[in-house]
């Protein structure tokens, strides 16, 4: 519930912040003319529905189990981030590149161009504030790993996908900043577009590192290696002289563990003390890896 809750902060967060600036870079672009800034508010907009498709996952994967889905709707909320890839890529970068390319074919000269450097301004402070705040969640999650690597082993989509949105749309406020200056000082408004360009790209590598991870996760991951040694290990202290011949985990959700064990036990043990191994083994898991909601334990004949 802990996990939900920081995941939760953190795209409410987001979500407040991408709205506001949204509307700021909406009257920026109609007042001056210019094509970064009409990129970065419709990107600003995706950002948004994003965070709210990601509310809803997270909403959603918190339903308890019924007859139609026994274990769960943990899934929904890799489904949606999965989703929120998609709409970056489809309309954040394409509207972006289309964008790009209308300005470069039919170059226009920005108006007001202090409005810009104002609404750039102010977008930058909100949005670092969002970022701060998604990746101090995601840093009590990382430990020891890289920041990539904690990315890619993290069953967190929430705040992974918040976090890298956030830092995609940092990056895009750069740019549209340089290329809006560099069309005003040099007036060559073709900049203004090349910058739409780049922050097409931007959103195309975001989205398609997005829907990788979001599809790894949503076909079924299972726990990473420090996760399955403490498993490995709970097991061969609770099992006695039971040998763990196959160990199955997947991830149901972000704090939901499926695991499946088949033991083998020498023939002259009593059914009664296997009963007794097992019911302490699955106690034990559950109690030392608080993500571990069901725990199937066979025995091999």
């Amino acid at each position: 519930m802990a996990s939900a809750n920081s995941s939760i902060k953190v795209v409410i967060a987001a979500l407040i912040g991408n709205g506001l600036i949204a509307i700021t870079k909406f009257v920026a672009a109609f007042i001056t003319a210019s094509s970064a800034m009409l990129s970065e508010a419709i990107h600003s907009v995706v950002d948004t529905t994003n965070q709210g498709l990601i509310l809803l996952g997270i909403k959603r994967s918190a339903k308890p189990a019924d007859k139609k889905h026994p274990f769960g709707y943990g899934m929904e909320v890799y489904f949606w981030s999965f989703v929120v890839a998609v709409l970056i890529f489809a309309v954040g970068a394409g509207v972006a590149l289309y964008e790009g390319i209308h300005k470069i074919m039919h170059p226009e000269p920005l108006q007001k161009v202090y409005i810009n450097y104002i609404v750039l301004g102010i977008a930058i402070a909100i949005e670092s504030v969002a970022w701060w705040i998604a990746y101090k969640e995601f840093n009590a999650h990382r430990g020891r790993l890289s920041h990539l690597q904690a990315v890619i082993r993290s069953k967190k989509a929430p705040i992974f996908v918040v976090l890298i949105e956030d830092s995609a749309a940092m990056l895009g406020l750069f740019i549209a900043l340089i290329g809006v200056t560099i069309s005003s000082v040099y007036d060559a408004p073709i900049w203004d577009g090349i910058a739409s360009i780049l922050i097409a790209i931007v959103l195309a590598v975001v989205a398609i590192f997005l829907a990788y991870e979001s599809k790894s996760l949503l076909i079924g991951e299972a726990v990473d290696q420090k996760d399955l040694r403490k498993i490995n290990d709970i097991l061969s202290k609770q099992l006695g002289d039971g040998k763990v011949t196959e160990l199955l985990t997947m991830h149901m959700g972000p704090d939901d563990i499926l695991v499946n064990v088949t033991l083998d036990y020498k023939d002259n043990v009593k059914a009664g003390t296997v009963e007794k191994a097992v019911a302490k083994a699955e106690k034990a898991l559950k109690a030392e890896v608080p993500e571990i909601k069901r725990v199937f334990i066979e025995i091999q004949s």
